[in-house]
């Protein structure tokens, strides 16, 4: 609400609101108290008051204290983490302690009531999900879901922004694996820029980006970044290409021996490995100037997998798939190729993930090329007519090839599109403007935050199996989720944020975002003018494919006269969720982490 300049008043524990430049509003800032099943937890686990410890009835136990045995028994009972030994909950305890009070383990040796519930709210010590991998990383890369960006190194708009190498480095730094890159030949045409075709994008150099994900590619994840080019390149620059990746990337840089791969490696085999994807020099030579394709598809540049700023053609995945080799070639393709039989070996032995349309319909192709993997690129409404009309090919063809998904060419101002449909058919790079933001973006940046944030997720396996339909809809689980409280608001925000006249009114919105038999939403109880609100609500929600749900979680500060603001927000995949008690961080609309604002919360599957 009101964002007027303010006039900040803090005494004695309360907040001063000064209404109409006379008149003053005080509230008291009461102090966080643990929840009832917080003290439960308590009393339940702890000694030396009348926990059960000590054996008693369990009715009073502030004065008890938890050790480490107590504390590893809650986690294994309550928390369901029986991984935890005594001497890692004495590693916990001592750094409560030390956070709390500045004291070692010798002076003191175990919780109270208070730092019991602070330790619960310590988002680092009590997470909401396994903050490690721990899926396994050596099936094929097409068993996984891959971070994947989109143009990434614009730094807004599709048409007019800059083009730069920060956004590369930033989608690194949080863990994004596929990192795509234009290439252009410059004014000259002797060297090699990366921008956005056809618009007003200023361009950055080709070797500045090659650099910079050399230097930042593994900050986050050791597990293999890939680098997929829209090339459109003669073959001088792209040998050009070839010498600058051997020379940057050195014994970084992964390719096969053989030309082709009959299966794609894992993401254990490539560790702090870079990988590049592209269309090898004779495809996208073939598809340059095809009188047949130029009559079909109209005016759609030929030489990129992805259609030109305004363009929005929808086809059939058939149409998509289908390629017929055009021998009505002009004299001038078939010269340029000639010319390029010395540079193509080059560019094209550093290809180990191919890019190109199969020569002939869906079913066709799953049944002849047994002995080649590659990569297919559709875009969000090619997938989407594809999807309602040969689902089962679709998920047929990612359970060994790759299947990345764009933006459709309309999307100037950088926004996304719904990721799910692409993963519930199995493709494996959603590929996603990470300079925009919105609840697009916060599903993307949930999922990515599974298997420790390493970048590749495990595809479930009934989308590597046969029978696919058959099991997306059998009944599996059930998750309830119980919203606590919150807090960090009043550190994070000035105390006019969100209203001049009075504290905030807090509520909580739980969202279930899957397959569309799961989707659900739910919202607490407003709680009026308090910075520490406790709504103690609990919500169920069944599910049918866990395995792909995403719990999606909101806080909004409620207003009478306006839109209601922004409080923060964040997205956790539920198969990753640890049960019991945790500490939920919550995250801007850009999805960076807010320093102090946490909810704390409950999750229980049955």
């Amino acid at each position: 609400m009101g964002k007027e300049k303010k006039t900040e008043s803090y005494d004695n524990g309360s907040y001063n609101y000064k209404m109409f430049k006379c008149f003053n509003r005080k509230f008291k800032i009461n102090e966080v108290q643990p929840t009832d099943d917080v003290r439960d937890a308590f009393c339940q686990f702890s000694v030396g008051g009348s926990g059960r410890g000590a054996g008693g009835d369990g009715d009073s136990s502030d004065d008890g204290v938890m050790g480490a045995e107590q504390l590893c028994s809650f986690l294994d009972d309550n928390q369901v983490n029986s991984a935890t030994t005594v001497a890692e909950a004495q590693r916990l305890i001592d750094e409560v302690i030390r956070r709390r009070h500045h004291v070692t383990r010798f002076t003191r040796h175990g919780l109270d009531l208070d730092d019991f519930f602070n330790f619960l709210f310590y988002d680092d010590l009590n997470p909401p999900i396994t903050p490690n991998v721990h899926q396994d990383m050596s099936a094929p890369l097409s068993h996984y879901f891959i971070y994947t960006g989109h143009n990434s190194y614009l730094t807004g708009n599709q048409l007019s922004s800059d083009c730069s190498e920060v956004p590369v480095i930033k989608a690194l730094q949080r863990g994004v694996r596929v990192i795509e890159l234009d290439l252009w030949p410059n004014s000259t045409g002797t060297d090699i820029n990366v921008l956005h075709g056809r618009t007003l994008t200023t361009p950055v150099p080709l070797i500045t980006c090659l650099k910079s994900i050399r230097d930042h590619a593994f900050y986050s994840s050791p597990y293999p970044v890939i680098i997929t080019l829209e090339d459109h390149l003669t073959a001088d620059l792209q040998a050009k290409v070839a010498e600058m990746a051997t020379q940057i990337f050195g014994q970084m840089l992964y390719y096969p021996e053989s030309e082709s791969l009959e299966e794609f490696p894992s993401p254990a085999s490539l560790l702090h490995r870079i990988i590049i994807s592209t269309k090898p020099p004779k495809e996208y030579l073939e598809s340059r100037n095809p009188i047949g394709k130029q009559k079909e598809n109209g005016n759609v540049s030929p030489s990129s997998e992805e259609e030109t700023p305004g363009t929005e053609e929808i086809q059939t995945l058939e149409s998509i798939l289908f390629y017929q080799d055009c021998d009505n070639k002009s004299d001038s393709d078939q010269e340029e190729e000639e010319a390029s039989e010395d540079q193509k070996p080059a560019y094209k032995r550093l290809i180990t993930i191919h890019a190109g349309k199969p020569k002939g319909t869906v079913k066709e192709e799953m049944k002849v090329v047994v002995d080649k993997v590659r990569r297919l690129s559709l875009s969000e409404q090619e997938l989407d007519r594809t999807c309602s009309s040969n689902s089962q090919d679709v998920v047929r063809f990612t359970q060994k090839n790759l299947l990345r998904i764009y933006p459709k060419g309309t999307r100037f101002n950088s926004s996304n599109y719904k990721p799910l449909i692409g993963w519930t058919h199995g493709a494996q790079m959603i590929a996603f403007n990470m300079q925009g933001y919105g609840r697009s973006l916060w599903l993307m940046h949930g999922m990515f935050r599974a298997n420790g944030g390493c970048g590749y997720v495990k595809k479930p396996n009934f989308l590597m199996k046969k029978g696919f339909h058959d099991e997306v809809f059998d009944p599996k689980k059930k998750l309830h989720v119980k919203v606590y409280m919150g807090d960090g608001w009043r550190l994070d925000f000035s105390h006019t944020h969100f209203d001049t006249y009075s504290p905030p009114d807090f509520y909580t919105k739980v969202f279930i975002v899957g397959v569309p038999a799961d989707n659900a939403k739910r919202k607490t109880r407003v709680i009026e003018d308090n910075w520490y609100p406790i709504w103690d609500e609990e919500f169920s929600f069944p599910l049918t494919v866990p395995e792909l749900a995403l719990l999606r979680i909101e806080v909004r500060e409620y207003d009478m006269s306006d839109k209601d603001d922004f409080g923060g927000q964040t997205c956790l995949p539920v198969s990753e969720l640890r049960p019991g008690i945790r500490s939920v961080p919550l995250y801007d609309k850009k999805g960076e982490k807010m320093k102090s604002v946490r909810l704390l919360m409950r999750f229980i599957f049955e």
